[in-house]
């Protein structure tokens, strides 16, 4: 029977994301993908300003940058008037707009370049769950065939297997409200990114590689909760017509699909030796182009998690704090996209005065603009601090701050396999703390937000998020607090006198 550390079924972007942070952890990964190549119909579209400094984080942000259209604006509701992007706080105040096909297919090339084991044209059938491991059951060209691993991975999506055969419960609404888009040629094609909403429908065009195009909408016929049958091309034609007056010369469909807005959110992200990331553990409308956005910050939260784990690195019930990480986000999730859904199919003089109303605040109000921004980018997502008195930045992710005398920033900086110890005294008192899984980076930093002024250390996770900051003036005092933050960040405990042992190596510290 084959090994592996962890077993992934799902080689979308979420899937490939987490091969490839398990991998910069040397944690031997195989994914099984049932696709047997990457699927050319591009559900998502969008890389967000977050997921630009994930991206960033692993060095890779290059290769989306030099391919991709950057746009400062993103849209709430396919509301008039957009939120601007450009306003926030963020090296990269911008959506990347570049095809899901594309996005998977670097990943994939990321992924396997880091050793990872990609397996296409082979699914799950079943898993069996022991004491210490997991042992997954697959079929492939070549038949069955089983791998012992010590967890399993759920990336696969909104029926996914891995969730079923778990029994972890997936509750929420069903569809009442039905989308539709069509991937086609335009002979007249309308200015890139234009939109209506009226009392007949609202529609979205957008261009895509290969001189094609995607129409987006809805309608008053969507609210319903029959399935109308497959939807076609003449549909298309007549529902674009209806809503903006012409068809722009649409021909030669590559895709007509309709969408609906069941919203379900998976009771455990983490249930014994499984875990679910992406689609698996969230449905939602595909309100704002977020979906694969929040699934790919899943597996950033998980990958080191799931890593410091099986490497012995990890605090205690650090696996766990997956879920109560990242559940949270995925019952905002739910609120955002039903609030977008119910204005969306807003086609009556109500809901158009409703839309009209939140339009005209977006522009009027830039704490408006800013926290529909934060929302739909992540750069807002603050994971929940435990210590009572933890400093207010706990959680916050962490800013891209620039260390005088350096030409990087924190993104540059940071590692799936360490945490980064910040020393912001100016004089090095914290050098020495730097071991295998901390780094430590020295300096004061150029331009620092107001909330980071009077830090003087700061411990930040591998995922980009801080896990603790102090503001200790006494040196002595604080190389103290800090030694205690890397006890508790490193599952360490505290000896009589304060000096401290390194946890045990190598066994699960969940366990």
């Amino acid at each position: 029977m084959e090994t592996q550390q962890v077993v992934i079924v799902g080689g979308g972007p979420v899937g490939l994301w987490l091969a490839a942070e398990l991998r910069l952890n040397d944690v031997s990964v195989t994914v099984l993908e049932q696709r047997t190549t990457v699927d050319q119909r591009s559900k998502a579209l969008t890389v967000h300003p977050r997921s630009v400094e994930v991206l960033a984080c692993r060095g890779l942000h290059r290769r989306f940058l030099d391919e991709a259209l950057k746009i400062s604006t993103g849209h709430f509701a396919n509301l008039a008037d957009r939120l601007d992007f450009s306003v926030l706080d963020t090296p990269y105040p911008y959506t990347l707009f570049i095809p899901q096909s594309r996005t998977e297919e670097l990943f994939e090339e990321y992924a396997l370049g880091l050793g990872a084991t990609v397996r296409r044209g082979h699914r799950m059938t079943g898993f069996t769950e022991g004491a210490d491991s997991v042992t997954v059951r697959a079929e492939g060209p070549d038949g069955p065939y089983e791998i012992r691993a010590r967890y399993l991975a759920g990336c696969d999506g909104t029926r996914s297997t891995v969730r079923e055969a778990a029994g972890i419960a997936f509750p929420g609404t069903p569809s009442t409200y039905l989308g539709w888009l069509g991937d086609v040629s335009l002979d007249n094609p309308p200015p890139p990114g234009s939109s209506n909403f009226t009392e007949h429908g609202g529609l979205m065009v957008v261009p895509l590689p290969g001189d094609r195009w995607r129409i987006a909408g809805t309608d008053p016929a969507g609210a319903t909760t029959e399935w109308p049958g497959d939807f076609t091309m003449e549909e298309l034609r007549q529902k674009t017509i209806r809503i903006a007056g012409d068809d722009f010369g649409m021909r030669d469909p590559s895709w007509l699909s309709r969408f609906g807005n069941a919203t379900r959110l998976a009771t455990h992200y983490r249930l014994g030796r499984v875990v679910l990331a992406g689609d698996a553990a969230h449905q939602h409308y595909p309100t704002g182009g977020v979906g694969m956005n929040v699934g790919l910050q899943d597996a950033f939260n998980l990958g080191w998690k799931l890593a410091a784990t099986l490497g012995g690195w990890a605090s205690d019930g650090l696996l766990d704090t997956y879920h109560t990480d990242r559940h949270p986000i995925g019952e905002q999730l739910m609120e955002h996209s039903r609030a977008q859904t119910y204005l969306f199919h807003g086609f009556t003089p109500e809901g158009l005065a409703l839309r009209s109303l939140l339009s005209r605040m977006i522009p009027q109000s830039k704490e408006f603009n800013d926290v529909l921004a934060g929302r739909l980018t992540a750069l807002d997502v603050a994971y929940p601090a435990t210590a009572p008195d933890a400093h207010p930045l706990t959680g916050v992710r962490a800013p891209a701050l620039a260390l005088t005398g350096t030409d990087t920033d924190l993104f540059a900086l940071s590692r799936a396999d360490a945490y980064l110890l910040l020393d912001l005294t100016a004089h090095g008192v914290l050098a020495d703390r730097e071991e295998a899984r901390i780094t430590v980076r020295s300096g004061t930093p150029d331009h620092a937000p107001d909330d980071w002024k009077d830090v003087r250390a700061a411990l930040i996770r591998p995922d980009g998020h801080v896990a603790w900051a102090g503001t200790e003036r006494d040196d002595a005092k604080l190389t103290a607090l800090v030694d205690d933050a890397l006890s508790i960040a490193l599952g360490r405990r505290q000896r009589p006198g304060g000096h401290r042992r390194q946890a045990d190596g190598g066994t699960d510290t969940d366990e």
